[in-house]
């Protein structure tokens, strides 16, 4: 996994949080003791920037390089304030519409809905800091440059992020085959939140207690799942047709 957006080592790190560059992920090894360490998890605190803890060997795996506990990949795009957005969306006189993905760790199938996010004209998509897709070099590629178009959110916990989205009026929709509800039984008029899940075992069961409603798509096949991204343009495009 050797690309431009990393870096390990605690002087790159420290320098290029310094100097306002955008981390998408930091991963810290267990343990870590002394005075670089401390500065830095200071440094992380300040920024509200929240480091993954891991063993030693998977930052081996990340890098051969010597790593020296941490290991950092930078983002091509600064993510934005959810609530900061919503308000900006709302200020517009826009009915909102964002894309939340509880556990896309794909970078593909996230690149893939960031480029129909754009085409849909969605205000924005959210992401937990934790447990999501990396914004990479094939993250940008599959999005085919529309990363640099669709503001992205980085939330602490999804939860968090469906209180905030409901207290200013948001609907939150799930896609989950865990409903008897259609898609095309949503009304979509009304300012709204998308909610995927991940690749393997969709929306988690805190999130799907969480949401308004719950909705699927209509299966007719054997395999009766599709690709998440698949899914999510599908929901997006149904948002669109409502709102024409």
């Amino acid at each position: 996994m050797q690309n431009e957006s990393l870096l390990f080592g605690f002087h790159a790190v420290l320098e290029a949080i310094k100097s306002g560059k955008s981390i998408d992920k930091i991963f810290l090894q267990k343990g870590l003791q002394g005075e670089l360490s401390k500065e830095l998890q200071e440094l992380l605190a300040d920024h509200e920037i929240s480091p993954n803890l891991v063993p030693v060997e998977k930052l081996n795996q990340l890098t051969r390089k010597n790593h020296q506990g941490v290991v950092a990949f930078t983002s091509p795009v600064a993510f934005h304030d959810l609530e900061e957005l919503i308000i900006q969306t709302q200020e517009k006189g826009e009915v909102p519409f964002f894309i939340l993905l509880d556990g896309v760790t794909d970078v593909r199938n996230f690149g893939a809905i960031i480029r129909s996010a754009e085409c849909t004209g969605a205000h924005g998509i959210i992401v937990p800091k934790s447990g999501s897709a990396p914004i990479s070099g094939d993250t940008v590629k599959t999005s085919v440059g529309a990363v640099f178009n669709v503001p992205i959110c980085k939330v602490d916990h999804v939860k968090d992020a469906l209180f905030l989205l409901h207290a200013c009026g948001i609907q939150t929709i799930a896609a989950t085959e865990k409903t008897d509800n259609l898609v095309y039984d949503i009304d979509f008029k009304e300012p709204t939140a998308i909610v995927m899940g991940s690749e393997g075992s969709g929306v988690s069961s805190g999130v799907l207690k969480t949401v308004t409603k719950k909705a699927k798509l209509p299966m007719f096949g054997e395999i009766s799942s599709l690709n998440v991204s698949v899914a999510a343009g599908t929901f997006m495009y149904e948002v669109v047709r409502q709102r024409l």
